[in-house]
């Protein structure tokens, strides 16, 4: 039912840990990570673990390692997780993907515990890396990934997700965390990368447009109108807790 996709570039410190908990897991029929060009032997890591690895031969960014990734699946669902998490247990994956998979939700969204005060306070993490959605949703826009930004994709499937109409919920993972950039890479480089980032992010959907996606995805200003050139979601969001 569900093929789980895990992004990763040079991650082979941290990658075991999420597959351990993927690999072998109920409600998935396939792990596959996808090595976007790594030079730290994840691939191999991966591999060990039992997952299915696609390896790309340049780092090409999280856009196009996803749309390789899901250009090679076939099943109606697909979860997204991000390679360095910390914390995670195959009980949130199952709380991730039930809510989809029982038609309570169409799309799930992780609410880590270490993300920022403000997305707690607002209830969502819009830009999470940790989703559940149907394939259908965006299979038809794969051939536009190639020319989004290299860290332009979740932006882009929120706006595909406003666009539809569709009910996100949001699942809170108080015990997952994911490190910094600045303590994977270092200060300069991480603040540089997250600088990237938001440029990404702001190239794919301009400023306005990304506070709509906030508005329309938090459960505490969901009754807040978006504007009306796009689809107002549904006016409840649930927030699914342990």
């Amino acid at each position: 039912m569900i093929t789980a996709i895990v992004p990763a570039w040079n991650e082979s410190a941290r990658i075991g840990a999420v597959l351990s908990v993927l690999i072998g897991h109920p409600l998935l029929a396939r792990v596959l990570v996808v090595d976007d060009g790594s030079t730290d032997g994840t691939g191999q890591v991966a591999r060990h673990a039992g997952a299915e690895v696609l390896s790309l031969a340049a780092n090409g960014g999280k856009t196009a390692a996803l749309a390789a990734a899901i250009a090679r699946t076939t099943t109606p669902y697909l979860m997204l997780i991000d390679a360095d998490l910390q914390g995670i247990t195959r009980d949130d994956i199952a709380r991730l993907a039930l809510p989809v998979l029982s038609g309570r939700a169409s799309v799930t969204l992780s609410l880590r515990g270490n993300t920022p005060r403000l997305w707690h306070w607002l209830g969502v993490d819009y830009i999470s890396g940790e989703r559940v959605l149907p394939r259908a949703l965006i299979a038809p826009l794969l051939d536009q990934l190639p020319g989004l930004p290299r860290f332009g994709f979740e932006v882009f499937l929120n706006a595909r997700i406003l666009g539809a109409g569709l009910r996100p919920v949001i699942v809170d993972w108080p015990g997952v965390t994911s490190p910094l950039k600045s303590r994977k890479q270092g200060l300069w480089p991480g603040l540089r990368a997250d600088a990237r980032m938001v440029r990404d992010m702001m190239r794919t959907v301009p400023p306005l447009g990304l506070m709509r996606q906030i508005i329309a995805f938090s459960p505490r200003l969901g009754d807040i109108a978006v504007a009306p050139d796009r689809p107002t979601l549904a006016r409840g969001r649930a927030i699914h807790r342990r």
